[in-house]
């Protein structure tokens, strides 16, 4: 049950840093909330594996016998143990990777959809969100830097989805390893 203390803290960490995120690009960007709000989403999923793997353990520790004898040996102990523990510890990792890849992206998106420098001590023409004030004869070209923002939002994206995928695997790992058991006294 230990890995269900882990998985909450971890998750509602990863939900802070990126809620703090949004809320401070909401501020300056409020039509990329919705866009922005996936690193929360993915951080939340984290917990339900936590929950998951916290109900099969629970439920496959059996009861004592008739005659007061546990039949739930140490080396199930150990398995159900080694099980919380993979778990847990692949969830602090992707709680943490969410966290600080969705605080990051998300105040990156928001900058450049705000038009904000990234580099506010540099002089305006060499910041990242800068936008050419000049006109170039093609009224036609983008120059709101939605492609920019694009690129940025798919590259959180990925970063997100291999983030979670490290729990997804401490999950697998931890389900395989849980099935492992030895009764003794029977």
């Amino acid at each position: 049950m230990s890995q269900i203390t882990v998985f909450v803290c971890l998750y509602q960490w990863g939900t802070w840093k990126s809620g703090v995120s949004l809320v401070n690009t909401g501020i300056r960007h409020p039509s990329s909330v919705m866009k922005n709000v996936i690193p929360i989403v993915m951080a939340g999923v984290i917990g339900i594996y936590g929950l998951i793997i916290s109900v099969i353990l629970a439920e496959s520790i059996p009861k004592p016998n008739d005659q007061r004898q546990n039949t739930y040996s140490i080396y199930t102990g150990m398995a159900h143990l080694s099980a919380g523990l993979c778990c847990g510890l692949s969830g602090l990792a992707a709680g943490g990777c969410i966290g600080i890849v969705g605080e990051y992206g998300v105040r990156s998106v928001g900058y450049r959809a705000s038009n904000i420098t990234l580099f506010p001590g540099k002089s305006e023409g060499t910041g990242y969100a800068t936008i050419a004030d000049q006109d170039r004869g093609n009224e036609s070209e983008d120059l709101s830097g939605s492609d920019d923002q694009n690129k940025l939002f798919v590259g959180m994206l990925i970063m997100l989805i291999f983030s979670e995928a490290l729990a997804l695997y401490g999950l697998i790992v931890a389900l395989i390893v849980s099935q492992h058991a030895y009764s003794c006294g029977e």
